[in-house]
């Protein structure tokens, strides 16, 4: 049984973790509730929950510091304690493989700024929005990070879902862009193969309206396969991140024809965070990301200034 374990294991131990759940969202300098107040909200005696303060201060979670009449102020708080005595775990978040520098400064600077606010955090990295989502609902995870086109997508589908953070264009990708296998080509013409990962939103959606009313054949791949199936020839041509440099340098490129495509593929540029509505604390926490922080780390690892870290 560990340190925090055997302090807990009381029943001013127990309130401890209640009042820890409380005390996570108080900031240094701040006045913490009256025991009076702790005591009516959490059903507690107010013998228990001053034991349970004492426990806190004594496991060094938090330092108070009494001021008459003024109250009792947290003038220290250990915020990695507090969540584990409260039984709150990290934030964990899920996001595309960071193949490209833009994935790697996105990663780099959600970290940070959780970080920067005291939440431990993790991000874990899956391919494609849609399987993003059914891990999100099925609490594998507690936020995922997408495009805006795939975000409203998901919303519409399965209830339940939000948006609590938007960074803006071209922090999720520059931009897409159709790649072709054989340099001749600039659009996608009739009698074509084209690569399509239903997986993911942003490709499909704009695979499939750039294909529009033409009479192509569809190829069905994952993502990281269509570079090499385009350089076999196996497909004539697949929408790709324009931010992969491998791409650029391998295939020649053309920007959309179809004016439905160009109008969703703004919407793909721009990264948002989705989470679960009724997770309350989960949102609160996200909500203190400070998106213009994350966005200036993503410009430094762009530039080469920062090694990315995730």
């Amino acid at each position: 049984m560990s340190r925090i374990e055997e302090s807990l294991y009381s029943k001013h131990g127990l309130a401890a973790k209640y009042i820890a759940k409380e005390l996570i969202d108080v900031a240094v300098g701040q006045r913490i509730p009256r025991v009076s107040d702790f005591a009516g909200k959490l059903s507690l005696g107010r013998g228990t929950v001053q034991g349970a303060l004492k426990i806190l201060e004594e496991m060094r979670a938090i330092k108070l510091e009494p001021r008459g009449h003024l109250g009792t102020y947290l003038v220290r708080s250990d915020q990695t304690l507090l969540y584990e005595v409260a039984g709150i775990g990290p934030v964990i978040g899920v996001m595309p493989l960071p193949y490209s520098r833009k994935y790697e400064g996105l990663a780099t600077g959600i970290i940070e700024s959780l970080e920067r606010i005291n939440q431990r955090t993790g991000l874990a990295y899956m391919r494609g929005a849609i399987p993003r989502t059914e891990a999100l609902k099925s609490r594998r995870y507690d936020f995922a990070i997408m495009s805006l086109l795939a975000a409203e997508e998901a919303m519409r589908k399965i209830d339940g879902l939000e948006i609590c953070k938007t960074f803006g264009p071209e922090t999720y990708v520059t931009s897409h862009k159709i790649f072709f296998s054989d340099e001749r080509h600039h659009s996608i013409v009739g009698g074509m193969k084209v690569g399509i990962d239903y997986s993911s939103v942003d490709q499909a959606e704009l695979t499939l309206l750039e294909c529009e009313g033409k009479n192509v054949e569809l190829v069905q791949a994952g993502y990281m396969q269509l570079f090499s199936m385009l350089s076999k020839g196996i497909i004539d041509a697949a929408v790709w991140n324009a931010d992969e440099e491998k791409t650029w340098q391998a295939f020649t490129s053309s920007d959309f024809h179809s004016e439905k495509a160009r109008q969703l593929a703004a919407k793909a540029t721009t990264a948002v965070m989705v989470a679960e509505s009724v997770r309350e604390r989960i949102k609160q926490q996200l909500e203190l990301i400070d998106t213009e922080q994350v966005k200036q780390v993503q410009n430094l690892v762009l530039s080469g200034k920062k090694h990315p870290h995730y």
